[in-house]
């Protein structure tokens, strides 16, 4: 068995203490490993005294378990694999297994962030050790209390045995005990065959709340007293706060308690890495109750006027960067013809491997091809909402947010209040995909309550959410190989660049690959908002780079899996260049599963295939798409998807999350896009802003899993990106036309 040490990075990890009722706390370092966990299963009865898991693992005097779930929640389903992980290592019944979602508490459980496809990835250690704790410390009571060496104890679903002696108990009558036992300096771990709950299927233990509509959402939070707030922010971006012409006028109007302007930030403040914010002028309005607010913000005659190009620092994960925030009214022409201009232009060089000029100088020939996509909205189905208090110094938030320690300081800073006397509740959210990261709205919300001096509930509409900025950033690649007399591929050149950053990942595959690699990035100042977007970077680079991929391989006769997968052998056996991010071996096992599992090489005439690969967050993921088309629309019949993402803790949320990216990345992939004129978004509601319908899904979506016993890597993000390029390559096989501008459809259904 696996033996690790009970302390991580020079910090204690556990301690034990006795609780009134008798019972146990095992408490841990949540920074240090673990993350979510699962609420309560019907039917069983609440111990008088438990483990409290605040950072700690609940054991109580019943045997019930419970960890508080320390990360927010947004479907992603880690408040019921965390608890699977504990639940493993404790070895303890799964029905007898508890959870509660914790509030925001750095102090004791560090970073509670949910973003990155990080989650149990960065808690599978910590988990398993806090169960695996828990458990040596039962049997150390247990031992003692039967006279027995420990070794002789065995444990299983919550049941301490001495065989020898025919005695048990369980768990919950060694508690008491167990509390005085010291923390073991080391623990066994369990051989990963040996497991009997990770690996197994739960069901979602928020299922229920979630189908009967219980209070989860913050758009369910309701407080007495509590008052409606909505806002009013510019039309266009390069545009801010003037005045308001008709202020009392709209004070007078029923229900209407006040109308006003709020800063969101002071001058001078230096922003973190997720203090974005398109318009941090804003008018407010508060009222009584959500219509008398609509109607009063329809009402409001704002006057808006252009800002002065500005810089501003960003305090962000990679220290300080300052940046350009140009003047102007911005518009999608605009962009459009400022990337084309950048093919021609030198970018900057990132990686350089073997003599790219030269070969390319010798190339018999040169194939050059340029891919685009265009800005995204989140559009998470639950529009941007907080729920505030502020009452002197003191400050109650409550709200759907990814990152409750980036937004704390800056409500600190805001509202000059102290950090110690903010408390943040972390609500379920109806959808994340990195739009709440940055979680202006809670500053807002808090701004509000303190102007009107009582409990208030922001509520973004449609129309503010999706013109609030934020967006995936639009982008563009230039890919260029070069052919030998022989049509050997002797060099890959890749430049990439956006507006405003570049998603360019230039260590990944194919670097590695070719003995002659160039990798060149670029950037353009914009004044559009942009962020974290589900896979960042990658949900752009993977379609370009897998499309490009697919095209040379018919350039040089060979079969597009046949060729990824020669290229990986070469990266494998020898690799060129030493900073290579992927696993040629483990990015060559997804390949030869989603050959094997969707029947690659078995063709039939009426249906085009399209295969992509792609690595991100530390997973590896391929899928081959089938399409039809029926009277000139693309009909997705099946798509075929093998995963590598280490062990999977808990198969059915694995594949869900699977078949939630891969409907994700064919609706975008058709149809995502946000355009602007004069600064002004072109589509602010799901009637013009065309997203992916029930009919236009998959018929089929198959889900494979390499098993393997690598530890969890990432999930939510690595399923999305490769969809792109499958989509484009089995478009190119229905119709012989090769797609390099996204959205493909667009608002057409048709392909034409």
């Amino acid at each position: 068995m696996p033996i690790v040490k009970t302390t991580y990075n020079r910090r204690s990890f556990l301690r034990s203490s006795a609780l009134a009722g008798g019972g146990m706390m095992l408490g841990f370092s949540w920074l240090a490993s673990c993350e979510p966990s699962m609420p309560e299963e019907a039917g069983l009865s609440i111990p008088d005294e438990w483990f409290e898991i605040n950072s700690y693992l609940k054991v109580g005097n019943n045997g019930v378990v419970t960890i508080f779930s320390p990360n927010p929640e947004f479907g992603q389903n880690v408040i019921t694999s965390m608890p699977m992980i504990v639940a493993e290592e404790l070895d303890v019944d799964w029905k007898n297994v508890l959870v509660e979602q914790a509030p925001y508490d750095a102090e004791n459980f560090g970073f509670q962030f949910t973003g990155g496809s990080n989650g149990i990835r960065s808690r599978w250690g910590g988990l398993r050790m806090a169960g695996a704790s828990a458990k040596h410390m039962l049997k150390e009571a247990a031992a003692k209390t039967w006279e027995v060496p420990v070794s002789e104890i065995t444990t299983n679903e919550g049941v301490l045995r001495h065989e020898a002696s025919g005695k048990s108990a369980g768990y919950g009558e060694m508690a008491a005990v167990a509390a005085e036992m010291p923390v073991p300096e080391q623990v066994e771990l369990k051989e990963i065959k040996d497991f009997k709950i990770i690996g197994q299927s739960k069901k979602n233990v928020e299922a229920l709340k979630i189908v009967t509509g219980k209070p989860l959402f913050g758009l369910d939070y309701q407080k007495e007293g509590m008052l409606i707030a909505m806002i009013i922010q510019p039309p266009a971006f390069g545009m801010t706060y003037k005045t308001i012409h008709n202020l009392d006028n709209v004070k007078a109007m029923p229900g209407i308690r006040d109308v006003f302007n709020i800063t969101t930030y002071k001058e001078g403040f230096e922003k973190g890495g997720f203090d974005t914010n398109a318009f941090p002028e804003l008018v407010a309005i508060v009222g009584s109750s959500t219509w008398e607010v609509m109607n009063a913000k329809k009402a409001v005659q704002v006057e808006w006027q252009a800002f002065d190009t500005y810089t501003e620092t960003v305090r962000g994960f990679r220290g300080t960067t300052t940046r350009k925030v140009p003047a102007g009214l911005e518009g999608t022409t605009g962009h459009d013809s400022e990337m084309e201009k950048m093919i021609t232009q030198k970018g900057n060089i990132v990686r350089k491997d073997g003599n790219p000029e030269e070969a390319f100088k010798n190339a018999a020939k040169v194939i050059e091809r340029t891919y685009s996509a265009p800005y995204l909205a989140h559009n998470c189905l639950e529009p941007m909402n907080s729920y505030a208090h502020v009452d002197g110094d003191k400050v109650w938030v409550a709200g759907p947010l990814q990152a409750p320690g980036m937004i704390e300081p800056t409500i600190s800073a805001r509202l000059d209040i102290p950090i110690e006397n903010i408390e943040i509740e972390m609500t379920r959210m109806g959808g994340g995909f990195g739009r709440r990261a940055y979680s202006h709205y809670m500053v807002e919300a808090a701004l509000i309550s303190q102007h009107v001096g009582a409990p208030v509930k922001l509520v973004y509409s449609r129309e503010d959410d999706m013109t609030n900025g934020i967006y995936r950033p639009t982008y563009q690649a230039t890919y260029r190989a070069a052919l030998d007399e022989n049509n050997r591929l002797t060099a890959i050149h890749v430049k990439a660049g956006g507006i405003p950053e570049s998603p360019l990942f230039a260590d990944r595959f194919p670097a590695g690959a070719i003995e002659n690699y160039l990798a060149e990035e670029w950037s353009i100042d914009s004044n559009i908002t942009i962020g974290a977007f589900r896979a960042p970077r990658s949900n752009f680079m993977a379609g370009a780079e897998q499309s490009f991929l697919d095209e040379l391989a018919e350039e040089l006769g060979k079969d597009p899996i046949a060729f990824r997968l020669e290229l990986l052998q070469r990266a494998k056996e020898n690799p060129v260049g030493e900073r290579n991010e992927y696993d040629p071996a483990r990015y060559a096992g997804v390949l030869e599963l989603v050959k094997e599992k969707s029947g690659w090489g078995q063709n039939d005439d009426q249906v085009h295939r399209g295969v992509s690969a792609y690595f991100c967050h530390n997973s590896y993921a391929a899928h081959v798409l089938d399409l039809v088309i029926d009277n000139g629309k693309p009909i997705v019949q099946k798509v075929t998807c093998a995963l590598d993402c280490g062990v999977v803790v808990n198969p059915d949320a694995a594949a869900n999350m699977a078949e939630g990216g891969v409907i994700d990345g064919i609706g975008n992939a058709f149809f995502g896009e946000m355009t602007f004129k004069e600064g002004v978004p072109q589509k602010n509601n799901f009637n013009q802003y065309r997203m992916i319908r029930m009919s236009e899904a998959p018929r089929t979506i198959e889900v494979h899993f390499v098993q393997n016993e690598v530890d969890p890597t990432g999930l939510g993000e690595p399923p999305f990106p490769p969809v792109f390029g499958a989509v484009a390559n089995a478009l190119y096989k229905a119709t012989g036309k090769r797609h390099y501008k996204q959205p493909f459809l667009g608002e057409n259904q048709i392909i034409g």
